[in-house]
């Protein structure tokens, strides 16, 4: 039980319906596989594979596959936490427009508030600080398409 509802704001409302009103099951399809990009396991695995790799081959690079490790775990369990504390309900349990257009039911019903995928993301992006610019470029460019999917997909 949520002790702190979220209601959506009218700009929430309003891009929740556009979405809606304008999707269609293939672009639903296309943003269902892209999302599992910023999935908390798959990013986990990824951060701890490429903290093993670097611990071998770069150890040079060490304290950047820490980090990223660090902040992988530190946000599989940070939006946990929230969402026992904020209750939001997801927008794709409240239109039926979505859904005729291919809109997937996602998580559970009350745990809109915060995108997991987007703390991932922005703690991800944030970690990018350390790599050089145009690598730093290409994760934060990266971490806004993955968190953009979720609203795509009206689980936001």
């Amino acid at each position: 039980m949520a002790f702190v509802t979220v209601k959506p704001t009218r700009i929430d409302t309003a891009i929740a319906s556009e979405i809606a009103d304008n999707t269609n099951s293939g672009l639903e399809d296309v943003a269902g596989a892209l999302t599992w990009g910023a999935d908390e396991h798959v990013l986990v695995a990824l951060a701890a594979a490429g903290w093993l790799y670097t611990c071998i081959r770069q150890p040079q690079r060490r304290p950047i596959a820490d980090h990223v490790l660090v902040v992988s775990l530190a946000t599989a369990v940070l939006p946990h936490i929230l969402k026992s504390v904020f209750g939001q309900t997801r927008p794709d349990r409240l239109t039926v427009t979505g859904h005729r257009h291919g809109v997937p039911l996602s998580g559970r019903s009350r745990d809109a508030f915060p995108s997991g995928h987007a703390v991932h993301m922005g703690a991800l992006a944030s970690a990018a600080g350390l790599l050089p610019p145009a690598r730093r470029r290409a994760v934060r460019g990266l971490a806004v398409a993955l968190s953009l999917t979720r609203m795509a997909l009206l689980a936001h």
